[in-house]
């Protein structure tokens, strides 16, 4: 197993990013949900007094939370991220009056982005909610700031594999077999670093079963990805970026001026042909 580890070659993938400045454009976001393009990087979507706003919101927040999941970082909201559906729904709805919180008086341009999306997809005949069961209903996102010490904030990962084995239960898991978006608004940025890296490489389940993370998805090593060719996306406070998950990415150590990097994340992928679900 360990030499399965060392020596197993990533295979590569190509990696499209495209970049807009100010307006956002929901086609493109749909170009990131279909698999035609990796990513897509908006920057100035949002006014920084909102995002001021929602970062002190955050810092002062009574839902915000250590993570205890092996994910170093504060978080405020739910994620799904090791729970089955029951937990993570009744996360949900007692972490949701402190997700709305966060953006107090506010336009909230999360939900902003999320029916302007509904109603574009609409007119391809393809609905979009938020992820439900018996259990109840997701948010429409939550709140991190990660905190890892190395040379990441968050360690390369992929979120497909804690999608794939999030259990029958839930109507998400038959996202991984189409593509997994993650969904990133950036109220808060440090001087330096925090940039999310992208690599050129998207694990299969042999892959993931060679790293021992099969159904995490977290964390791939060094070792693994030294090969492998990288990008880095370097955010600013009131930028937007999308990316497709089955890629391996992670965020760059953060230094400077004291300010947090602070993420608003919500996750989105085609269920079904005319249906996409959003979760966190």
């Amino acid at each position: 197993m360990e030499i399965n580890q060392v020596f197993r070659a990533p295979v590569m993938s190509p990696v499209e990013i495209r970049v807009r400045t100010g307006s956002i454009s929901t086609a493109e976001i749909i170009s990131v949900l279909k698999g035609e393009i990796t990513a897509l990087h908006i920057k100035q979507a949002f006014s920084t007094e909102i995002a001021e706003e929602i970062t002190a919101n955050f810092v002062g927040s009574p839902g915000l939370q250590e993570r205890k999941d092996g994910v170093p970082g504060q978080y405020v909201g739910a994620s799904h991220y090791r729970k089955d559906a029951a937990s993570y729904f009744a996360e949900a709805e007692t972490a949701r009056p402190y997700v709305e919180a966060l953006f107090g008086n506010l336009v909230d341009p999360v939900r902003g982005l999320f029916n302007a999306l509904k109603r574009e997809l609409r007119k391809e005949g393809i609905e979009l909610r938020l992820a439900r069961s018996e259990h109840g209903q997701a948010n429409v996102c939550r709140a991190l700031s990660w905190s890892g010490r190395g040379t990441f904030s968050l360690d390369p990962h992929d979120d497909v594999a804690q999608v794939l084995c999030a259990g029958n239960d839930y109507e998400l898991s038959a996202v991984a077999h189409n593509t997994v978006a993650a969904l990133n608004f950036y109220p808060s940025m440090p001087e330096e670093g925090g940039d999310l890296r992208l690599w050129s490489h998207k694990p299969t389940v042999t892959d993931r079963k060679s790293q021992g993370v099969e159904t995490t998805g977290y964390p791939y090593s060094a070792t693994y990805l030294r090969a492998v060719p990288s990008r880095d996306i370097q955010l600013n406070a009131g930028d937007i970026a999308v990316i497709d998950g089955g890629f391996v990415h992670g965020v760059t150590s953060q230094s400077g001026n004291g300010k947090r990097r602070l993420v608003l994340n919500s996750f989105l992928g085609l269920a079904r042909p005319d249906l996409v679900v959003w979760w966190t």
